[in-house]
C-alpha cells in the first residue's frame, strides 16, 4: 500500500505543511523537500513495475470490484515520475520565481494539492474515483490561476473553468449511464462485463460523453479555446506546471478509458483521428501568428496534443508507443519552456518579442538551455522530440495514412518557424533599447538548475532512447491486451 498511495500521501502531507509555515518562509524548503522525496518513491515505484509487473493496492482490504483500487502499471508509473521530476523542478524554480505575497496566498499549497490531484488521477483504477481526482486538480488549478488577482488573469480564468465544468457535467453522466448498464465502475470490471455485452446505442452515447469530456481537458480541436487564454497570464511557475501536466492528465485518461474500458469503433476512431490532425495544424498555425513568448508556447501545447492523440486514433501497438513517449517528451519540454520563458522576462523586462532582444549576447548559457528544448519541440534529431515524432510517423506509413504522416511533418516544420522566430527575435536580434535594456545581474541559480536538469533530461532521452522505447513498448502491450492489468485487479480467476 505504502509503494503506490506514498506519492499521493507525500502531496497531501506537502500542501497542509506548506499552508500552516506559509507566513514563516518555511513552505518554500518544504514544498522542495516533498517534491524530492515524491520524485524518489516515484523511481521506487517504477522499479517496482519494470518487466510488465503490475502493483495493485485495495484500499480498506475491499476487494474488487466492490472497493478503491489504486493501480500502477508502466504508463501509470512512467506518468507519476514524470509528475515528481517536473514537480521538483518547478518548486526550485519558484524560489526565485516568487515573492513572500504570492507564497503567502497559498502557492505551495495549491502546488501540491494539484500534484496530488495528477497523481492520483495517474494511479486510479476507477472510473468515478478519476472524477474526484480531476476535481481536486480543477480547484487547485483554479487557485493557482487567479492568485495573483490581475485583471488578465481572471479573464483568462472564466473560460478555463466554465469549460471545464461542462467537462466535468460530461463525465459525470457517462458515468451514471455506465454504472446504470453495469453495476461497476471499477476500470478492469468494467472491462470484463463491457465485453459480454453486445455494441448498443447506449454505449456509443457513453463513448461520445467520456471523448467529450477528456476532449475539453486535453484542449483537442475544436474545444481547445480555453487554454491559450489562460495559460499566458499566471505567474510562469504556474503556467510550467499547467504546461506540462494538466492536459497531459486528459490525454491520459482518453488513452485509458479507449484501450482499457471502451476501445474505439471504426467510426469514433475517424473521429478522434481528424480531430488529432485538426489539433495539430490549427495549434501550430495559432502559435505561428502570436508575438508573445507565453502565447506562442501556449498555442504549441494545442498544437502537440495533436500528436499523442493520433497515437490514439491510429490505434496500434506502434503508434500508441509513439503517443507514450510524446507524453513523457512533452512535459518535460513544455514545462521547460516556460521556465525559461520566465527567466526571459526577468532578464529582459518582457515577453513580448518586439520588446525584447540581445539575448544571444548578455546570456550565452541561457541562449543554449532555450535551443535544447526548442529543437526537441520541432523534432530535430538526436533529441526526444525527434524519435517521438519518428513513431508517430511511422506509425501512420504502416497503416499508409498519408494524411497524418503528411500533417505531422508540415506541423513540425511550422513548429521550427515558431521556434526560429522566438530564437531571431529574443535572442539574435539587439535589445531596442541597446545593452542598457536587459538587467545584467546574474541569472539566479534555482532558475539554472531547473532549467539545467530539464534540458540534460531532454538530452538523455534522445541519446539514449532505446530503454524509454522499450518501456513504453510494454506499456502500450498492456494498453492493447489488458489482460494481465485485469487479473492483477480482480485475481487470477477474472
Amino acid at each position: 500500500m505504502s509503494l503506490v498511495m506514498l506519492p499521493i500521501l507525500i502531496a497531501f502531507t506537502a500542501a497542509i505543511a506548506c499552508f500552516l509555515t506559509r507566513r514563516t518562509g518555511l513552505d518554500r524548503f518544504i514544498s522542495v523537500i516533498a517534491s524530492a522525496a515524491h520524485t524518489v518513491v516515484s523511481i521506487q515505484l517504477l522499479i517496482a513495475v519494470a518487466g510488465g509487473q503490475i502493483v495493485v493496492t485495495q484500499l480498506g482490504d475491499w476487494p474488487a470490484p466492490f472497493g478503491i483500487t489504486m493501480v500502477a502499471d508502466g504508463l501509470s508509473a512512467a506518468m507519476t515520475l514524470i509528475t515528481g521530476i517536473t514537480g521538483l523542478a518547478v518548486s526550485i524554480y519558484s524560489l526565485s520565481d516568487l515573492g513572500r505575497r504570492t507564497c503567502f496566498s497559498g502557492f505551495h499549497a495549491l502546488f501540491h494539492l494539484l500534484l496530488a490531484g495528477v497523481t492520483g488521477a495517474f494511479l486510479t483504477g476507477d472510473l468515478f474515483n478519476l472524477y474526484v481526482w480531476f476535481e481536486v486538480m480543477l480547484i487547485a488549478s483554479f487557485g493557482l490561476l487567479v492568485l495573483n488577482k490581475r485583471p488578465g488573469t481572471l479573464r483568462g480564468a472564466m473560460p478555463y473553468v466554465a469549460l471545464n465544468l461542462l467537462s466535468t457535467i460530461f463525465f459525470l453522466t457517462a458515468v451514471g449511464m455506465l454504472y446504470g448498464l453495469t453495476g461497476s465502475l471499477n476500470m478492469a470490471h468494467l472491462r470484463v462485463t463491457l465485453d459480454t455485452m453486445e455494441p448498443s446505442l447506449t454505449l456509443s452515447w457513453i463513448s461520445v460523453l467520456l471523448l467529450l469530456a477528456f476532449g475539453i481537458k486535453s484542449a483537442v480541436f475544436p474545444l481547445f479555446f480555453w487554454l491559450p487564454a489562460a495559460y499566458h497570464t499566471p505567474a510562469f511557475s504556474v503556467s510550467a506546471v499547467f504546461a506540462g501536466l494538466l492536459t497531459k492528465v486528459g490525454v491520459y485518461a482518453l488513452i485509458r478509458v479507449f484501450t482499457l474500458i471502451l476501445p474505439l469503433d471504426p467510426l469514433l476512431a475517424d473521429i478522434v483521428l481528424w480531430c488529432a490532425i485538426g489539433t495539430m495544424v490549427i495549434g501550430v498555425l495559432g502559435a505561428a501568428a502570436q508575438t508573445d513568448v507565453r502565447q506562442i508556447l501556449s498555442f504549441h501545447i494545442v498544437s502537440q496534443i495533436g500528436y499523442m492523440v493520433l497515437g490514439l486514433a491510429l490505434g496500434t501497438r506502434l503508434a500508441l508507443v509513439g503517443a507514450i513517449f510524446y507524453l513523457i517528451h512533452h512535459i518535460i519540454v513544455k514545462a521547460n519552456l516556460f521556465l525559461i520563458a520566465g527567466a526571459i522576462h526577468r532578464i529582459a523586462g518582457h515577453t513580448e518579442l518586439k520588446a525584447i532582444g540581445g539575448l544571444y549576447h548578455a546570456r550565452p548559457v541561457l541562449a543554449v538551455l532555450f535551443l535544447i528544448p526548442a529543437f526537441s519541440l520541432a523534432g530535430f534529431p538526436p533529441l526526444s522530440g525527434f524519435w517521438a515524432k519518428y513513431i508517430l510517423i511511422q506509425a501512420s506509413l504502416d497503416l499508409q495514412n498519408w494524411i497524418a504522416a503528411g500533417a505531422a511533418l508540415v506541423v513540425g516544420l511550422l513548429t521550427i518557424y515558431s521556434m526560429t522566430k522566438i530564437w531571431g527575435e529574443a535572442f539574435w536580434k539587439p535589445h531596442p533599447d541597446g545593452p542598457g535594456g536587459l538587467d545584467h545581474r546574474p541569472i539566479p541559480t534555482p532558475y539554472i538548475l531547473a532549467i539545467g536538469g530539464l534540458a540534460l533530461l531532454t538530452v538523455c532521452i534522445g541519446l539514449f532512447p532505446a530503454p524509454f522505447f522499450a518501456f513504453a513498448e510494454q506499456a502500450a502491450a498492456d494498453l492493447i491486451d489488458p489482460t494481465r492489468y485485469i487479473q492483477a485487479v480482480l485475481g487470477g480467476g477474472a
